[in-house]
């Protein structure tokens, strides 16, 4: 089968509107999380967000979208990323729109960010049926397949967090079985008060930062953002920068909780396994993890007992979400191209927040900023609700 390489990058998230400003954050440690002043909902006194810090009405300019009825944040998040992806690739129009390029992406909250809209009396966007028209996960899909007149297999993943993870696998697979000789795969989410209370009604919203892997975490921080990869047969691909290859994947679902992953870590640790198997390595060969971490109770602890039983010494990790917040779909896809700049420029970030790592574990996460360290295969988790497990590998190509 042919291998995949990834030819285009491109992301937005708290700290950053592409990748070079993303990249230039995560080398000096700052944070994008704090206080929102976009969103709207009273629980911005009480909890601190990955909010993207540019207005609904500038992120629109930047992506050249008409002030049209039903355009959603993540719509808006989603375009920019996918422009930033495609010219990094350098597709042409007739690339983006060929029968043979596939266009997966997720998400979980779609247009949930109006979902007060619809009740509202009187309310400016628009009638019912023009705004469930948006409310859908697959909306913001369904407006760039139009936008770019793509005619190719298109579908949208929601498997909550583990969503644009289960996107670049998804892709993965199709240029691998023949089904597809390019694939743009992603995902994108907005800040929703819709989200925001359901995760509150949880109670693992943190009042301060999230945590990860720190034995005083108190819970996740929520963000919003949107990535997406440029994935080509490597007969295509010719002379282009080639930012890496997805080499292996795995998917597993521990069937234990709505909302928690089981203690025994069995869909952790099968969706890691089944990923190393896909890539024909042992465990030892993986030289980074980018780590699923959300800076809760439970999946802390999960992963932590997933990672150390498949790997034994675990390899250096770090989850990144103190950067971003968890962004829920979009997780997957930004942090693989946070993984994919480790690689290409041989760098590991420094992890925030982890004061006291949790004691059960000798490994702890990347602490200070390195050079010169270098990556031939990375890791990257994601997990979600229900217990959807996913793990990706990418390598160097």
């Amino acid at each position: 089968m042919t291998r995949v390489l990834i030819t285009g990058i491109g992301v937005i998230s708290a700290i950053g509107k592409n990748a070079a400003e993303n990249r230039s954050q995560l080398q000096k440690g700052q944070t994008g999380i704090g206080k929102a002043t976009l969103m709207d909902t009273r629980y911005v006194d009480v909890f601190p967000f990955g909010e993207v810090p540019h207005s609904t009405e500038y992120l629109m300019e930047m992506a050249g979208i008409a002030n049209e009825k039903g355009i959603t944040r993540t719509d808006i998040l989603a375009t920019v990323a996918l422009q930033e992806a495609l010219a990094c690739a350098g597709m042409s129009a007739e690339e983006i729109s060929a029968m043979d390029t596939a266009f997966v992406s997720a998400s979980t909250v779609g247009g949930m960010s109006m979902t007060d809209e619809l009740y509202r009396d009187g309310n400016k966007i628009g009638t019912p049926s023009e705004y469930l028209s948006s409310y859908i996960c697959g909306a913001h899909t369904l407006k760039l397949t139009n936008r770019y007149q793509m005619k190719g297999l298109s579908t949208t993943f929601n498997t909550a967090c583990s969503s644009s993870a289960n996107s670049i696998m998804f892709g993965a697979k199709l240029i691998k079985s023949g089904r597809a000789k390019r694939a743009i795969v992603g995902g994108a989410d907005g800040l929703a008060k819709f989200t925001v209370n359901g995760f509150n009604a949880l109670r693992i919203l943190s009042a301060k930062p999230c945590m990860p892997f720190d034995r005083d975490r108190s819970g996740l921080t929520l963000g919003e953002g949107a990535a997406f990869l440029i994935l080509e047969a490597e007969e295509l691909v010719g002379d282009k920068k080639v930012y890496g290859e997805v080499t292996g994947y795995g998917n597993t679902n521990d069937a234990f909780h709505p909302s928690s992953i089981s203690d025994d870590a069995i869909g952790i640790i099968g969706s890691i396994s089944q990923a190393i198997e896909t890539a024909q390595l042992q465990p030892h060969q993986i030289d980074y993890i980018n780590a699923h971490g959300t800076g809760t109770e439970n999946n802390d602890i999960s992963e932590m007992f997933g990672l150390s039983s498949v790997f034994g010494d675990i390899p250096p990790y770090q989850s990144t979400k103190p950067y971003t917040g968890h962004t829920l779909a979009a997780a997957g896809s930004i942090e693989a191209v946070f993984g994919l700049l480790s690689m290409e420029y041989s760098e590991l970030y420094p992890s925030l927040n982890c004061v006291h790592p949790i004691e059960e574990y000798e490994a702890r996460p990347i602490t200070t900023y390195q050079r010169d360290y270098e990556i031939k295969h990375l890791l990257s988790n994601s997990f979600g609700f229900g217990g959807n497990c996913s793990s990706i590998i990418l390598s160097k190509a």
